[in-house]
């Protein structure tokens, strides 16, 4: 109970807003907290940021046409669904990764983004902008298509993003405390009987036997972890070792690093072994695909490779889940040549 509610009061609006210095009473609570639920202490040379809340918003001195801006930006994060048909063609919200209204250390916090970019890529091979790099997780993650580049939702989306950064300087030159889903370090040996096992035992009471997650209604309460209404091959989380991170340090729900190692690897290489829509990427041909985008992406998934279980090539199909078309128009390379 300690540990969930800890974890409730660094992923809620129990946060202050504060970009201290260790010594800082406030951010060393906060370190203390998140030291207490088992995660690493932050490094001397590491950059510690408490993202404001929604309610810091309130007494901020900003124009209230912003502020009005960024709380529609807040509820499109914590609920994309009702964007759903139109640019969410699955059962995901930007918080269903982005624990915590986006603001949780250890679980992808998305105010780095907002103080890093424009910066390259290597998924896409180009510099890609805070809105390119929401449209990412659009096309990818809600297996959908992303609101118009300068479009109301994309500025508010954006803002959400720039608002939980209040205080960071632009290019950090510190490394970012609890950026990521850092994985722990990957076991000799995976084994997909041992990740079925464990998330039928860790997993299955919110995500389902089949990984179908849970929803009431419109609402998803909790996401699904593979199959037409969970991200598509081209997700992060496809990839083994983000799984893993992700399984880690934020799984089950309010007890973060209460699974071994082995349990978060074996779980991750479990999920990565089950079929989802297609990669948007896809030319036609799985294994033309894969030799496409192994070197920069595919290289830590499971697409285009055989299942041990009964020989299926993950991947070698062409559905695309709820969406009535493979690759949004606003997926391309750019060049300044």
């Amino acid at each position: 109970m300690i540990r969930t509610l800890s974890y409730a009061a660094l992923s809620g609006t129990l946060l202050l807003s504060v970009n201290a210095s260790a010594k800082d009473t406030t951010t060393q609570q906060y370190i203390d907290t998140l030291t207490e639920l088992g995660y690493p202490a932050p490094k001397g040379n590491e950059l510690v940021h408490i993202p404001p809340t929604m309610e810091d918003l309130e007494s901020a001195k900003l124009h209230p046409e912003l502020k009005r801006v960024i709380r529609r930006g807040y509820d499109l994060f914590t609920n994309t669904q009702q964007l759903r048909g139109e640019n969410v063609f699955n059962n995901m919200n930007c918080s269903s990764c982005h624990l915590g209204e986006g603001r949780m250390p250890f679980s992808a916090p998305v105010w780095p983004a907002a103080v890093t970019l424009p910066n390259f890529r290597g998924k896409n091979d180009h510099v890609n902008n805070l809105e390119e790099r929401i449209a990412g997780c659009f096309t990818y993650s809600m297996n959908g298509k992303p609101p118009e580049y300068g479009s109301d939702n994309m500025l508010a989306i954006s803002a959400y993003h720039q608002w939980l950064a209040k205080g960071v300087a632009m290019y950090p030159e510190q490394p970012i405390y609890g950026r990521g889903f850092p994985a722990p370090d990957r076991p000799e040996e995976l084994s997909y009987a041992r990740g079925e096992a464990a998330f039928e035992e860790k997993c299955s009471v919110c995500h389902g036997n089949y990984g179908e997650g849970l929803r009431v209604g419109s609402e998803t309460v909790f996401p699904a972890t593979w199959g037409d209404m969970s991200n598509n091959w081209g997700a992060g989380i496809v990839r083994i070792f983000t799984a893993a991170g992700f399984i880690k340090n934020n799984m089950p729900l309010g007890q973060p690093n209460s699974l071994s190692d082995q349990e978060s690897w074996d779980i991750a290489y479990y999920m990565s072994n089950q079929e989802r829509p297609q990669d948007p990427r896809y030319t036609g041909d799985v294994a033309e695909t894969l030799k496409n985008t192994e070197a920069r992406f595919h290289k830590h998934s499971m697409y285009g490779q055989t299942r041990e279980t009964d020989g299926h090539v993950l991947g070698d199909h062409r559905n695309t889940g709820e969406k009535p078309f493979l690759k949004p128009d606003s997926i391309r390379s750019r060049t300044f040549e």
